[in-house]
């Protein structure tokens, strides 16, 4: 599909000045072969580092996302298959544009995951409903993907 050559006019352009943000992820949605989180949390860096706004901006993965979280080893068993996690180079760089990856402990728990188990960089919460409770009172605007 070619992209509209038709002129696009943003009647409200929006500047951030402090994000605070926390993505709630059970579960991947796509948009073609790209899970939608991974694309929106690449538009929200995209949109502070323009507003060059101060920003937090936490993804929790839980229940049927976890999986993103691993390293490739624990990916191939858990998935069972031989390719590696496909998410490795869309997570990292997610952390590098300072999102804060987390793991919910809970999902963690039920499928026998471990520290040594994820990507680097990656923290592990109590459990995601609990995490996401205490940053809502915190102040963060909590987006459920």
């Amino acid at each position: 599909m070619q992209p509209s050559e038709k002129p696009l006019h943003i009647d409200i352009p929006v500047t951030l000045q402090n994000v605070k943000t926390v993505y709630s992820i059970g579960a991947l949605a796509f948009e073609g072969d790209l899970p939608a989180c991974m694309f929106h949390l690449q538009l929200i860096t995209n949109d502070i580092a323009e507003s060059h706004a101060a920003s937090e901006v936490i993804a929790v993965f839980h229940t049927n996302a976890g999986h993103v979280t691993l390293h490739d080893r624990a990916y191939n068993i858990d998935r069972n298959i031989a390719t590696g996690n496909p998410y490795t180079d869309l997570v990292t760089d997610l952390m590098k544009r300072g999102v804060g990856v987390e793991l919910c402990g809970a999902t963690a728990k039920v499928h026998g995951w471990g520290n040594a188990d994820l990507l680097p960089g990656i923290k592990v919460n109590t459990d995601a409903m609990a995490r996401t409770t205490e940053l809502v009172q915190k102040g963060y605007v909590k987006i459920t993907e």
